[in-house]
């Protein structure tokens, strides 16, 4: 790190401690970690006695390089409004409007995607209406669906971890009066696998065409596959197409929380009620809206971020274990054992690998960390699983 960046960040800290207090800063973190609606497993949740700094965090797909100088400056400025409830916004909803060649109206700010996915079950799955999708995925959706009493029609994964339109097309038909909405994460956590653009519009053109589809793009910076692309452009076409996007993810934003919604005017304000309007505060939306002018920072993490998931899974693949292709900045490695069992072992090496993934629980899910990060998730792997010869697994 330079010098300049160094203080940055240093002058930023400084910001948080006097807004928030050193002690309360600590406990924020705590609870983020606590609210976070990923599953944490015990090894996650309590790291000691490994000094956290230290730790290779290998778990929760994100940015490990923080966010960059220019979005650290905007933020930083952005204390100044802290005691304000109407303050300037950084110009946060039209940049993201700008981006996308919407209008204003059609997005909708939320504190991460993941209350974006809450806001939706709360707006299309009321009165037990179900939410189609598949399994495994970011199951969030499915959570916040089980609070409403509510509930999902979940399809499994095809052979090649593909998720299976035809199928969804299928039971949107057969369940059409009592689904709220179809949920799709492209590409998809945890297998990283996309849906291609085709198949995108073969589901849109397949199923009844007033029931919305959510597409969660929270990877979709890290996509290289030629096949895949947003689907914000049937948002322009009026299609009832909700697209969720993250700051949490190439950006470095995931302890600042900022996500968003694309759709429709009219979902859009289905969806609005059901938002405080306050959960978003001041700093982030400054941080945000550089962000987006900072795409040359976006560039160089996705480069850093790819030669390193290659790298890595060249490696594994050497070694004689089969890597589901990735387009994210995540990978899932088939380790033939079940993975409940290793998770603590790289745990006890400060390395925190990805939870188990039902049904795939022979599938370890891995985050593409730095570049010292990931040698010392190779090291780990090889005193785990030594000379690439796991013991095979008794489990179906």
């Amino acid at each position: 790190m330079n010098v300049k960046n160094a203080v940055s960040r240093r002058r930023f800290v400084r910001g948080l401690a006097a807004a928030f207090g050193c002690a309360g800063l600590h406990q924020g973190t705590a609870l983020w970690a606590q609210a976070d609606r990923t599953t944490v497993t015990a090894a996650h949740a309590e790291p000691a006695p490994h000094n956290y700094a230290a730790l290779a965090k290998l778990c929760f797909n994100e940015n490990p390089y923080g966010p960059p100088e220019s979005v650290l400056t905007a933020m930083t400025g952005a204390f100044k409004y802290a005691n304000r409830y109407g303050y300037p916004d950084g110009g946060i909803v039209q940049a993201i409007a700008a981006l996308h060649g919407v209008k204003p109206e059609n997005v909708l700010l939320g504190a991460g995607s993941t209350e974006i996915l809450d806001i939706a079950d709360s707006a299309f799955l009321q009165d037990g209406r179900k939410v189609i999708g598949v399994e495994p995925t970011f199951s969030t959706v499915y959570e916040f669906a089980t609070g409403l009493k509510a509930s999902a029609i979940r399809l499994p994964l095809l052979a090649d971890y593909c998720q299976d339109i035809p199928a969804m097309i299928k039971a949107a038909k057969e369940n059409h009066m009592e689904v709220g909405f179809i949920y799709l994460c492209n590409p998809n956590n945890p297998t990283g696998v996309v849906v291609t653009k085709q198949e995108i519009k073969q589901l849109l053109d397949g199923i009844p065409e007033d029931l919305p589809v959510l597409i969660d793009e929270a990877y979709h910076h890290f996509v290289e596959d030629p096949n895949y692309a947003t689907s914000v452009p049937y948002v322009l076409e009026g299609r009832p197409v909700i697209v969720a996007r993250t700051f949490s993810k190439i950006v470095g934003l995931a302890g600042m929380r900022l996500g968003y919604a694309v759709a429709p005017r009219d979902l859009i304000m289905r969806m609005r009620p059901h938002s405080s309007g306050m959960s978003v505060n001041a700093v982030v939306k400054w941080g945000g809206a550089a962000a987006l002018r900072d795409t040359a920072a976006q560039q160089q993490v996705k480069r850093d971020t790819l030669r390193l998931r290659k790298k890595t899974t060249a490696e594994l693949e050497s070694l004689g274990f089969s890597v589901i292709p990735s387009e994210t900045n995540f990978f899932m490695v088939n380790i033939r054992r079940q993975v409940g069992s290793v998770i603590e072992e790289f745990r006890k090496r400060g390395v925190l690998v990805g939870r188990p993934f039902p049904p795939m629980l022979e599938h370890l899910s891995v985050s593409v960390g730095t570049a010292d990060e990931m040698n010392r998730f190779m090291a780990a792997f090889k005193e785990i699983i030594p000379d690439g010869k796991p013991t095979p697994s008794k489990a179906g």
